[in-house]
């Protein structure tokens, strides 16, 4: 009888040579004391438990570089919005630096100072009333930045209750509440759940563009809403959330009911797009509603993964009792994170790439980026085969009907369309899911992870959630040639489960007769947890 369940580790266990034990020294006769290929022996290294004895460096080396040859290739995967490649000296001074604890100030002075640089570059470069009255600092990446803002906001909104003679906290009374699109990335819903934040998700629509309505969002404000938190740059397609339509609703809520609100921006991905593709697009500490803002610089800052950035309009908003002052580390400093020690090389190279690039780098970089992103959105388009529901190819409102035929497709000039990151979000047409209802979407994203290409396939946000999308990120690394490559292959595989006669075609029959089931990791299972919280958490 053939088992539905088959143990891997157990059958390698079992099929392993039967050792000939020596009766005088219980040694196997037959076997070397060394442990990579068949070079040097082929003694098993334990997988779950600590050998007894460790390996020549050499060959621990060859053991792990072998089984990481298994891993994707990182320009190939356009699942992931993290940057994965540096000019080669980002690569020595990241080799160089790779033993610096950033926290450790009086032992790196010079590596504190560029910190500072960076924080100050950044408050410059999102419109700070003052660079020098901002403050901010470096995270290990977007999700400990949002939490570091959105506990500044709850810390005023206490303070503000208290100064009022008023709770801030009776169970089923009074609790603070933040406000965001059910489009949140999960590390926004993370910050509400861990900090005991009541989270309010507001539906989003194809009408809002899959993202935050202001005008819905803004029913959900009362004088416990600590903050709304404002995505520059969805996850799910790349919009741009309406920051400025947001903050003029704010205001006029301020002006009726008294009650200031203020606005957390989450630039992970948009922080270093917006101001270099379109400087112009109002988002950032021009809006005096806007208090804080969060980016990562190994996303589109271009930085190596492990940095984030979060900085606020100035410290007015950054509560003093939630600096540290830290008196054992042979001088006075001061820290504000989740997290202690931390890497300075991935910091170093946030200003290498600062100072290298420029304005006009970064712009260069962003624009080639979205010129590409068009690129693929409307040839995708064009095929037939599928709908593009990003919207970075499409023209900007306010543009005349006769302007959008003479420059949309023909122009390369961005601020003829409408802003968001380079992202392409797409799906079967309406057309083809008429004429081959049986093709399963998800069976484009195991295709093409046939041929190396990493393209998720992964369901919308809440009152979505029944339409299923295909996502690419256009990174720097996504070349025009890569471009012609992953259409050629999207077309193919998309074409080969059209043809009933083809292998792909009979896959994907095969795949329908069966019945989803649930894939389990670890020992965390089904029920594992306390009971469900009711708060919607769904990787993106």
């Amino acid at each position: 009888m053939l088992s539905k369940h088959i143990n891997p580790d157990r059958l390698v266990a079992d099929a392993h040579d039967k050792k000939n034990v020596h009766s005088l020294t219980q040694s196997d006769p037959n076997a070397l004391q060394h442990s990579y290929g068949a070079r040097y022996g082929t003694n098993p290294i334990p997988k779950y438990h600590l050998a007894s004895k460790g390996l020549d460096a050499e060959s621990a080396y060859n053991l792990i570089h072998d089984e990481l040859a298994l891993d994707g290739s990182p320009i190939l995967n356009l699942a992931s919005f993290v940057n994965t490649w540096m000019p080669a000296q980002a690569d020595k001074l990241m080799a160089e630096n790779q033993n610096k604890n950033l926290i450790d100030a009086d032992e790196y002075p010079a590596t504190q100072l560029i910190h500072t640089r960076c924080v100050s570059i950044l408050a410059d470069m999102w419109h700070a009333p003052s660079a020098k009255q901002a403050i901010g600092t470096a995270t290990t990446g977007s999700s400990e930045a949002i939490q570091l803002g959105g506990l500044a906001m709850k810390r005023i909104w206490q303070e503000k209750r208290k100064a009022a003679g008023k709770s801030i906290h009776e169970p089923g009374q009074v609790a603070p509440n933040i406000i965001m699109g059910a489009n949140a990335q999960v590390a926004l819903e993370k910050f509400a759940r861990y900090f005991e934040v009541e989270c309010r998700l507001v539906p989003v629509s194809v009408e809002s563009k899959y993202c935050l309505d202001p005008k819905k969002a803004i029913e959900y404000v009362d004088e416990n809403t600590i903050g709304v938190f404002v995505i520059l740059g969805s996850t799910y397609t790349g919009h741009y959330e309406p920051v400025k339509e947001m903050s003029d609703l704010l205001d006029k809520y301020e002006q009726e009911s008294g009650n200031a609100v203020p606005i957390h921006v989450d630039a992970a991905s948009g922080g270093f797009v917006a101001p270099f593709a379109t400087p112009h697009l109002p988002w950032d500490f021009k809006l005096p509603r806007v208090v804080s803002i969060n980016t990562s610089g190994h996303k589109f800052g271009l930085s190596y993964v492990g940095v984030g950035w979060v900085v606020w309009r100035d410290k007015q908003h950054l509560p003093k009792d939630l600096i540290f002052e830290l008196h054992y580390l042979g001088s006075v400093e001061y820290s504000f994170s989740l997290n202690f020690s931390r890497p300075a090389a991935p910091i170093i190279t946030q200003y290498f790439n600062l100072i290298h690039l420029g304005f006009e780098g970064y712009r260069t970089i962003a624009l080639n980026d979205l010129k590409n992103a068009r690129l693929l959105s409307r040839a995708l388009e064009r095929s037939t085969y599928y709908s593009v529901l990003s919207d970075i190819h499409r023209p900007a409102e306010g543009l005349s009907s006769t302007l959008k035929q003479a420059t949309v497709g023909m122009d390369d000039n961005v601020e003829n369309y409408v802003p968001g990151l380079p992202v392409v979000s797409f799906r079967f047409s309406d057309e083809f899911k008429d004429k081959y209802p049986e093709i399963q979407q998800v069976w484009i994203q195991t295709l093409l992870r046939a041929k190396g290409w990493i393209v998720p396939n992964y369901e919308l946000a809440p009152a979505l959630q029944d339409v299923q999308i295909l996502r690419v990120v256009v990174r720097e690394s996504f070349t025009e040639v890569l471009v012609d490559r992953l259409l050629a292959d999207i077309v193919e595989v998309t074409e080969g489960l059209m043809d009933k006669a083809s292998p792909m075609h009979a896959l994907n029959s095969l795949g329908a007769a069966f019945t989803k089931s649930e894939h389990q990791q670890g020992s965390m299972g089904k029920g594992a947890g306390r009971e469900y919280s009711g708060t919607y958490a769904k990787p993106c």
